[in-house]
């Protein structure tokens, strides 16, 4: 590729509108134009980039024996509506109508056309296990679509969905999509984490999320530094605390706390530490008779959300509720909320850590007031029941056993899910077992977010001066910068010889051509982020060597004419 018959269009400052680096990063190299609110345009550096990214997942989905397929962007409403997804995926879900007045979905997932694909095509034992898949649009009405292609709402998917005869072989399927996903990103060349996950809105029984490691990640990642145990904060266990809860030492008294609400702020006005406060909060069940249920936490502590959902007393369609609900259930206003006198009003649900704390302060149900050296048992019956309901934090405990928790930021670029019989059952999607009698199938979907893997490896690497990419992901492995080209036809000449033999040795070179200074020229590749770059001019022809520059680092070596291609593949590989 020569750089003259190339769209590069690059910026010199920041758009303005840009949230994180990678989204800075693509509009200022012209590998993305925004055309709306979350829909990008991905302009042909980009999409070069996007290319090698669906190449490798190809590669390795085919490898492991799955399928390819290209199933409609539009989808009938009846097939979501089989799932009763029609009704829960809510506004994300981009309904609309044919000039029939019939309804269809902008497809965020295909679970369901999939399971009615395989009910129509796989009748007999003898055709499983089937995995099909397909890298396409997608597009999620996201409420706040931002950074770029992290969160857009129109995006490029790799989705790909498991039938099985039972439940042996669909972990087996399971097993080797997850191995299969580790070789995808191995291969990409980023720092990345395999961690256990809330199946979500999705379903199913066991989850892994696939985390690039990214301090601008929105995820939370809780992992065992000396152990093997990594989970998504929204999944990570605490385990219950050791010991017994001490004897109380205190009597009960109320203190004043006038305009003191947030535990940091009453623990500072009391002289006490954050651990010694309990902090109550009030949702609303489903529950017919007592909807108001008060959940307690150690002070520092913070609420599980998805815990809390899968909490038998609380269950999934929970909400916060709200201060006119809360004064008129509990007669109390919110802020100086706690349990004490509260039995026989709301049921009350506490953490584990509250288990075994003593003389502690909690809200006092009116105004300005809290009480002070509170003690379960003796003050206020114990809590109806105990549970892990909060985040992990760092230096918990690890479950595995092995060491103390550790926190790092994430951004997820794959979900792999066992489904189970969830779609399959609501539709019908049944085989002939060996006995012939007809069978749901055991299913699994697994997901790669393509276009958001791009935005992921530039917030993982970047730097001052612009994209740092893999050498598997990069636009170009090599840029060839030639010194006055114009001017001397002996290093024009030359840098058209070089083009030649980096592109015969199978490296994806490109030749910069354009009537550039060299500074320009410079900033251009190190903003675009290519892996190599190769300055050809007068000096180096003389002495018989390049100068060379790898990316990352920016790290420069002279390496003999001879030896260039030698080099040049030390870069790359590293």
């Amino acid at each position: 590729m020569r750089a003259s018959a190339f769209h590069l269009q690059t910026l010199k400052e920041d758009p303005a509108d840009a949230e994180v680096a990678s989204q800075r990063l693509m509009l200022r190299a012209g590998m993305i134009r925004r055309l709306g609110a979350g829909i990008y345009t991905l302009m042909p550096l980009g999409l070069r980039v996007l290319r090698k990214v669906e190449t490798i997942i190809r590669d390795e989905m085919d490898r492991a024996g799955a399928l390819e397929v290209s199933m409609p962007v539009v989808q009938p409403a009846e097939l979501w509506q089989e799932t009763g997804r029609w009704d829960k995926m809510g506004a994300e879900l981009l309904r609309i109508q044919d000039r029939h007045g019939r309804d269809f979905v902008l497809q965020p997932t295909s679970e369901e056309v999939v399971t009615d694909l395989a009910r129509q095509e796989l009748r007999s034992w003898r055709q499983l296990p089937r995995n099909f898949y397909q890298i396409q649009t997608k597009f999620r009405d996201e409420r706040r679509p931002r950074f770029g292609l992290m969160r857009g709402r129109e995006f490029i998917m790799k989705d790909a969905y498991s039938f099985d005869r039972d439940v042996a072989s669909a972990e087996a399927s399971y097993d080797r999509m997850f191995e299969t996903y580790c070789r995808i990103f191995d291969r990409l060349g980023l720092e990345y984490r395999a961690v256990a996950a809330d199946t979500g809105a999705i379903g199913g029984s066991r989850s892994h999320e696939f985390q690039v490691i990214a301090e601008t990640g929105e995820d939370a990642i809780v992992y065992a530094p000396q152990g093997s145990y990594a989970a998504n904060i929204e999944l990570a266990a605490c385990l219950p605390p050791q010991g017994s809860r001490p004897a109380p030492g205190q009597a009960m008294v109320e203190v004043a706390t006038p305009g003191t609400t947030a535990c940091e702020s009453v623990a500072a006005l009391l002289g006490l530490p954050i651990t010694a406060m309990v902090k109550s909060m009030v949702v609303r069940t489903q529950h017919p008779t007592q909807p108001l249920v008060m959940v307690l936490l150690r002070g520092d502590h913070t609420l599980n959300e998805v815990k809390l959902g899968k909490h038998p007393m609380v269950g999934p369609d929970w909400r916060m509720a709200s201060a006119e609900e809360i004064a008129s259930g509990l007669g109390a206003p919110v802020g100086y909320l706690g349990p004490v006198g509260m039995a026989g009003r709301c049921r009350i649900l506490a953490d584990d850590a509250v288990r075994i704390l003593a003389d502690v302060v909690v809200g006092a149900n009116k105004p300005d007031a809290h009480w002070m050296g509170v003690n379960f048992g003796r003050d206020l019956p114990e809590p109806e029941a105990y549970a892990d309901l909060r985040n992990a934090v760092a230096g918990d405990p690890s479950p595995d056993g092995h060491g103390h928790l550790a926190i790092q930021r994430g951004i997820e670029v794959g979900h792999v899910f066992y489904l189970g019989t969830k779609y399959s059952e609501a539709m019908g999607a049944r085989f002939l077992n060996e006995a012939g009698q007809p069978t749901p199938m055991e299913m699994g979907c697994y997901g790669i977010g393509v276009s958001r893997i791009l935005g992921a490896a530039i917030e993982q690497g970047h730097d001052e001066r612009g994209m740092v990419w893999p050498a598997s992901m990069a636009p170009f492995e090599v840029v060839i910068c030639p010194m006055g080209a114009g001017r001397s036809p002996r290093v024009a000449e030359a840098a058209d010889a070089l083009y030649r033999q980096l592109r015969d040795a199978g490296m994806d070179v490109v030749l910069d051509d354009r009537d550039e200074r060299p500074g320009a020229m410079f900033a251009d590749w190190e903003l675009i982020g290519v892996p190599a770059r190769v300055v050809v001019g007068e000096r180096g022809l003389d002495a018989g060597t390049y100068e060379v520059t790898a990316r990352r680092g920016l790290q420069r070596s002279d390496p003999a004419a001879a030896d260039i291609v030698s080099a040049l593949f030390s870069i790359l590989r590293a």
